[in-house]
């Protein structure tokens, strides 16, 4: 077991074809659309040919997603994922999802910290970032109590029908490089 990939508590892995069920449910849940960039239904095939296809290369694919595991009991509680992966510039978007279930445990900030070391020491990045969205109270405190620092904002950046919402860039930078 690689004991960078979790705590005492969650672990991160690959997708498996056993999460198909949850997915689903996380990817079409239009309550969830306005903080990402889905904005139609996934089927369970095209969710099936997603967990097929990826390589889990993030040199390839430019993006890694990992499921969060509760150790317990083996639910998954989540899933965090690395986003518009740049080597040259050794950065990385960050993305997480923790199920309504899950929420308010602490599992969020476990789950952020294990994935900041692992890109971190493992892919050696320079710096993470979060494009959260400004009404987003939860996302915004979960990422300032990992300490992600907010640098900038998009404005009027994602739509909302006939309004628009601004974005907080939220940044981390890797001290030790």
């Amino acid at each position: 077991m690689n004991k960078l990939l979790e705590n005492n508590s969650i672990r991160l892995r690959a997708p498996e074809p056993e999460d198909l069920d949850i997915l689903y449910k996380w990817e079409n849940d239009t309550t969830l659309w306005e903080y990402g960039a889905s904005i139609t239904p996934y089927s369970r095939f095209d969710l099936k040919q997603y967990i097929i296809d990826t390589k889990h290369d993030i040199y390839s694919d430019r993006q890694l997603r990992l499921m969060v595991v509760n150790k317990a009991n083996g639910a998954i509680i989540g899933a965090v994922d690395l986003y518009d992966f740049d080597p040259f510039h050794r950065r990385a978007g960050v993305g997480i999802l923790i199920d309504s279930n899950y929420r308010e445990q602490g599992y969020g900030l476990m789950a952020l910290n294990i994935l900041e070391e692992y890109a971190f020491s493992f892919f050696n990045l320079r710096q993470l970032y979060a494009m959260v969205p400004e009404k987003n109270i939860g996302s915004r405190k979960l990422f300032a109590k990992a300490e992600y620092i907010h640098t900038g904002n998009l404005n009027e950046w994602l739509s909302k029908g006939n309004s628009f919402e601004n974005v907080r860039v939220m940044q981390k930078i890797n001290k030790r490089v």
